[in-house]
């Protein structure tokens, strides 16, 4: 037994902990749970749990159905007591899945993330994520495809617009850290009930365990908080869209590999590569960082959301921005993606965003000028005679790109790669074949 092992087994015992909750994620981002006692982990930790795969969203055909959890015990954290009424302590880790011959299961999106880390390592990387995550916190969920109602009316960094705001803030905050989650900061965005909370620096794959936890914590405190969180990435036309823009970048050891002191713009070789990799395969990296129909609708004209293959200093519509609030200091050269929406698989995401750049650092990519105007008002017209490659308008287009993509099917394995095309194909066509509240509203009449 190895020593996390044990700590894990003891942690149990000395807090009189009574529940484990086994976690991994299918490959949509839907967070999977089983609870065992603590007197089965043991046994979970040498053999596995074995559960039906067929019966997860793309994991296995139903003649392949067996497949097994393996706690990862490096992930384990008590959960907090969110809930007046909650008498029992429980845990959480998040598992690896295996095949029953013990090898990784090609649709684990851990096991996809952890490859993409791996080549990095090979290159002497280390990859870090660092993501500002939006949501909305509204007085219902309304399941009747009726408009729903945000809880103030507040704006950009106002204090205490509404007392359920920042009281909520302080509660999600502290139930994060209680499980070892680092919160940087956090405030109201620009729409009314819109949060963000920015989860401090860490290796890619830890933050994406910390992604799913968050949302996961975030939508229990506001049912204790008596509201309710949404991830949706556009749930009102007429405000801003939810992002997770996330900054990213890779170190060589301790010293930061995108940082050269000698650049005007203090950019490494290396990043400007980066950079320019996720530039060059952003029509296909459309599908992991915005995978849903509503996806598209927050990255349309207007709210600082980008739509075209752009990078800047400090404009705030590009795809990628290098933040300048502290140009001399060299651990924090990095480089914000703000593409990503919370609804996303953060696993997948980091996956396709890292394979981008690191394919952009083995070829020696070069990096276009900086953008200064702001792209996003332009016309699809003009943007093209600028020269700037306008990203995917909906989904179908960027199920379209992803297909075409050899870098993405390298990055993902076939599998996955194949089932998001077939999954998407399907929501899209659900979609375009569903008559909306607005033809309706537009059309009844003709």
């Amino acid at each position: 037994m190895s020593r996390q092992q044990d700590f894990v087994l003891r942690t149990l015992d000395e807090r009189g902990i009574q529940f484990v909750r086994l976690w991994f994620t299918d490959l949509l981002g839907y967070l999977k749970s089983v609870a065992i006692s603590p007197t089965e982990l043991e046994g979970a930790f040498e053999e596995g749990i074995g559960f039906d795969g067929s019966s997860i969203e793309g994991y296995s055909r139903i003649t392949e159905a067996d497949t097994i959890l393996v706690p990862d015990p490096s992930t384990f954290q008590v959960l907090p007591w969110l809930h007046e009424d909650e008498r029992q302590h429980s845990a959480r880790i998040f598992c690896d899945i295996l095949m029953p011959d013990q090898t990784p299961s090609w649709a684990d999106p851990r096991h996809v993330l952890r490859d993409v880390v791996n080549k990095a390592s090979h290159m002497g990387f280390s990859c870090y994520a660092h993501p500002e995550i939006e949501f909305f916190m509204l007085k219902s969920l309304p399941n009747d495809g009726s408009r729903p109602e945000a809880i103030d009316d507040g704006g950009y960094f106002d204090q205490a617009y509404h007392d359920i705001a920042p009281h909520f803030r302080r509660h999600a905050i502290e139930a994060l850290e209680s499980m070892g989650i680092s919160v940087e900061f956090s405030h109201h965005e620009t729409a009314p009930g819109q949060q963000e909370i920015d989860l401090r620096y860490a290796d890619a794959l830890s933050m994406a365990d910390n992604i799913m936890t968050f949302r996961y914590i975030i939508k229990e405190v506001a049912i204790n908080d008596g509201v309710r969180a949404t991830f949706m990435p556009k749930p009102f036309t007429d405000y801003a869209g939810s992002g997770m823009h996330t900054h990213v970048s890779l170190f060589e050891g301790e010293n930061n590999a995108f940082d050269d002191p000698n650049d005007p713009v203090g950019l490494s070789k290396t990043a400007r590569s980066f950079m320019a990799g996720i530039l060059e395969h952003a029509d296909e990296l459309s599908l992991l960082t915005n995978q849903w129909v509503n996806s598209y609708k927050r990255l349309g004209k207007g709210f600082e959301a980008p739509n075209a293959a752009t990078w800047s200093l400090g404009n705030r519509c590009t795809m990628l921005r290098v933040p300048r609030y502290m140009p001399n200091k060299a651990s924090s050269r990095r480089v914000e993606v703000r593409t990503l929406d919370p609804g996303c698989n953060p696993y997948l995401a980091f996956a396709g965003i890292f394979a981008a750049g690191l394919h952009g650092i083995e070829h020696g990519y070069e990096l276009a000028p900086e953008v200064e105007e702001d792209v996003s008002e332009l016309s699809s017209k003009e943007r093209h005679i600028m020269g700037y490659s306008d990203l995917p308008k909906n989904l179908e287009v960027a199920i379209d790109k992803f297909e075409q993509s050899e870098l993405m099917a390298e990055a993902l394995g076939e599998h996955v790669f194949e089932f998001l095309i077939r999954s998407k194909r399907a929501e899209w066509d659900a979609y375009s074949h569903h008559v909306t509240p607005y033809e309706l509203r537009h059309y009844l009449t003709l």
